[in-house]
């Protein structure tokens, strides 16, 4: 993998009232993302070529991946690989790069999407529907101590635009 090639394509950054390490914890800890992530467990192998696997809701792979970059309380990079067949020989790969700053009484975490090639709007609106719910959702769990219940309806945009390309959804 040339990281060099990949490029942002998605970018949030949200302020949250808590402590580095708090972040830091609530990223890479199972109990914690099943209370944000709508009910996956993020389960990290913390160090440099460790195991990304998040686990859907009934317990199933539904992503997987590496540990890029670990730099705690400071900097995560993972590849991020969805589970459906077909679709990283397609699309390529994907890395999210979380990134921790101190900002007075909180902290800045920067959330980014890179790909090593362009995508279409359509294939990114999945990610773009859903990083913002999930980030919120973090930043009203460790500020709270309460994530809301966020419905979504599947990203139909980005299914629809898969369909197309021939890769088979759930």
């Amino acid at each position: 993998m040339e990281l060099a090639k990949f490029k942002p394509l998605t970018v949030y950054t949200i302020f949250i009232a808590a402590t580095p390490e708090k972040v830091w914890e609530a990223l890479t800890r199972a109990e914690f993302s099943r209370k944000y992530f709508f009910g996956c467990a993020v389960e990290i192998e913390p160090r440099v070529g460790g195991a990304l696997l998040v686990k859907a809701p009934d317990g199933s792979p539904h992503i997987t991946g590496e540990v890029i970059e670990h730099d705690p309380p400071r900097k995560l990079t993972v590849s991020w690989n969805v589970d459906w067949p077909g679709l990283v020989e397609r699309l390529g790969p994907t890395l999210v790069t979380y990134e921790i700053d101190p900002a007075g009484e909180a902290v800045r975490l920067t959330m980014r999407e890179l790909h090593d090639r362009p995508l279409s709007d359509d294939i990114l609106s999945g990610g773009r529907q859903g990083w913002p719910a999930i980030l919120s959702s973090l930043k009203s769990l460790l500020e709270t101590g309460k994530a809301p219940s966020i419905r979504m309806a599947p990203p139909q945009r980005m299914l629809d635009a898969l369909k197309a390309m021939g890769i088979k959804t759930p």
